[in-house]
């Protein structure tokens, strides 16, 4: 079953000049327990919508960009539930297809009471899986500016990494700027079987948006110096390193720039990091310095933050210019 939605093009309305951005991924069912403690003892949960990639054209949707999600999702109840969400937040869903006998992954989220937490994850035999190299054309890349990948999709993939490639080329051959987040999902494949992918990947990335930790154990990297070399090595454009508390760095043109990161009351860290990434993309397009790039995104992943779920707390752009501004937004 597949629907096909034929969305305006927002230039029609919008005199600020529009970008458009692409990602592939799986989106799914999250699982929030209601109390704390070990999963097997939780009787009731709070259904949510997660999935790097879902979160990053949610977030890119929600600052202006106009955002499209390819995937597939199982043709059942929680398949049908995310894409209407996704349609609903403005995502061009005309490539995300319902499919039939392939249930839509789900996850369990279990927190302890010293608010430490641990992950469960049912998505094996994903509905992703039935997507072939042979569906992807040069009209999916239509005037897209950039493809946003990540390391989950990677891991989902990883036995036919035909599909990478052949993403890839279309989106070299579109000229299409490639940011790639790592998001390492340990869960999902041993980090040495990670490795040769990741390898794979950086020759072709523009864009490299990566916490300290995972680019330490996908490229054995030490110190900013390692950064700098390992820049050089694949010309990589811009390489990102987000820290969280302690703000994010980038390394662009044999120069570093840093930014610390704003002061807000964190209620949930869960989709911080994709949030900052669409904040990175949205500042990227629209020619932000890299003083003002990093503090936009920080600014993106904090308010994320704030707010329990993988995506609920993804702000629109009036409230990322407050928070930067040191602005309150007034509600009559």
């Amino acid at each position: 079953m597949r629907f096909v939605i034929k969305w305006p093009d927002r230039r029609d309305y919008n005199l600020e000049e529009q970008f458009n951005v692409l990602t592939i991924g799986d989106g799914l069912v999250t699982m929030n327990p209601t109390s704390k403690g070990p999963l097997r003892f939780v009787n009731q949960f709070e259904r949510k919508i997660g999935g790097a990639e879902l979160n990053f054209a949610i977030g890119a949707s929600r600052l202006g960009l106009s955002s499209k999600w390819i995937s597939r999702l199982g043709n059942d109840e929680f398949g049908k539930m995310i894409f209407n969400y996704s349609r609903g937040e403005g995502i061009d869903v005309s490539d995300v297809v319902l499919v039939d006998g392939y249930p839509t992954p789900l996850n369990f989220k279990e927190i302890r009471g010293d608010g430490s937490g641990k992950t469960f994850y049912y998505r094996s035999n994903s509905p992703i899986l039935t997507l072939g190299a042979e569906e992807f054309n040069e009209a999916m890349f239509h005037e897209i500016d950039v493809l946003h990948l990540s390391g989950v999709f990677l891991s989902v993939m990883k036995d036919n990494y035909s599909l990478i490639e052949k993403i890839i080329e279309l989106a070299q051959k579109n000229d299409v700027i490639i940011s790639f987040d790592p998001n390492i999902r340990l869960k999902m494949w041993e980090i040495e079987e990670a490795k040769p992918f990741y390898r794979k990947i950086f020759p072709y990335i523009d864009i490299l948006l990566s916490g300290m930790n995972e680019i330490k154990l996908i490229a054995n990297i030490e110190s900013k110096d390692d950064i700098a070399s390992f820049s050089e090595e694949y010309n990589i454009r811009d390489v990102v390193i987000k820290m969280g508390s302690k703000g994010s760095m980038m390394y662009r043109d044999k120069e570093w720039t840093e930014m610390a990161a704003h002061e807000v009351h964190v209620v949930d860290t869960v989709g911080a990091g994709d949030g900052f990434d669409a904040g990175y993309i949205y500042g990227f397009l629209h020619d932000y310095k890299p003083r003002e790039l990093l503090n936009f995104s920080n600014g993106v992943g904090a308010i994320v933050t704030t707010v329990s779920g993988d995506n609920e707390g993804l702000p629109y752009l009036n409230e990322v210019n407050a928070l930067i501004n040191k602005e309150k937004i007034l509600e009559r």
